[in-house]
């Protein structure tokens, strides 16, 4: 990570109505290689973008142009997810799907949404429960993409995927499908990327690299006291004392009762004295 690359993150993402996902999403790499080019991979995926288009007719319907996205993508491209290495960081670093054509479902997502953009598909993504999807208004309603393949979920499909996430075993008799299928905005799949990351590194005690993924998430969420403090604990473990107490303490002071409050304060001295020696 360089400063020169959360600065050119941050021009990115600072207007909510114009970020541009796939530039925003590719830069994230950019932690993992400070040296990407990033217009590369673009224009790798603009090439794409222009073979594809030459197959369609100039009078293609939606639909036309939905199944021929989805032939090239999945059949002839071979983009698939990655099921024999869900968990390694590079399905989240889009040059690196790209290179392999494996990734995770939202990794996948913003590669197809990006190609979609260039035929005038207007294909938006789902944050659903546990397992990014896609989803395309056409004219008999709307259809709803599994990333990994490109299947066309049903209702019945749909419902059987989101029971684990609701409280009942039953549906509720109010229970609306429709609010779990609200398209995202650019930030909060950016916001979703980085915290697939931030998972896998916390759980690796990665900390260099999850301090990189916390920077980014306080760029994106620069008022979510909690991005702070897991950047204060990132700060900890790396021996940075100024720094954690800094971010710990804020969090401290905003979250006075929460059930971590005092397990992080009893940190603090040892962080002053750290300090002091430091000086």
């Amino acid at each position: 990570m360089t400063i020169q690359s959360l600065e050119y993150f941050s021009t990115l993402v600072q207007q909510d109505d114009s970020i541009p996902l796939f530039e925003a999403a590719l830069a994230i790499a950019q932690d993992a290689e400070p040296n990407l080019d990033l217009a590369a991979s673009q224009a790798e995926v603009d090439t794409l973008a222009v073979k594809l288009k030459q197959r369609l007719p100039d009078d293609a319907s939606t639909l036309q142009k939905l199944r021929m996205l989805n032939h090239y993508f999945y059949n002839e491209l071979g983009f698939s997810g990655n099921v024999n290495d869900y968990y390694n960081p590079d399905n989240s670093y889009l040059h690196r799907v790209i290179d392999t054509r494996r990734g995770i479902p939202i990794s996948l997502a913003v590669l197809y949404m990006e190609l979609a953009q260039q035929i005038d598909l207007d294909v938006q993504g789902i944050s659903f429960p546990g397992h990014f999807l896609m989803k395309l208004a056409v004219q008999s309603g709307q259809v709803v993409l599994d990333p990994f393949n490109g299947a066309s979920l049903s209702r019945e499909e749909l419902e059987e995927r989101v029971e684990p996430y609701i409280m009942q075993q039953d549906f509720p008799d109010d229970f609306q499908l429709t609010a779990y299928l609200d398209a995202a905005s650019p930030r909060d799949i950016l916001v979703r990327m980085l915290r697939n990351l931030k998972t896998l590194f916390m759980q690796q005690e990665r900390w260099q690299r999850l301090l990189e993924v916390q920077e980014r998430l306080l760029i994106l969420l620069p008022h979510e006291i909690a991005e702070r403090r897991d950047r204060g604990i990132a700060y900890l473990h790396l021996e940075c004392p100024l720094a954690a107490l800094q971010d710990l303490e804020a969090y401290v002071k905003h979250r006075p009762y929460a059930m971590d409050t005092a397990e992080l304060r009893a940190q603090f001295p040892k962080l002053r004295d750290d300090i002091s020696r430091l000086n």
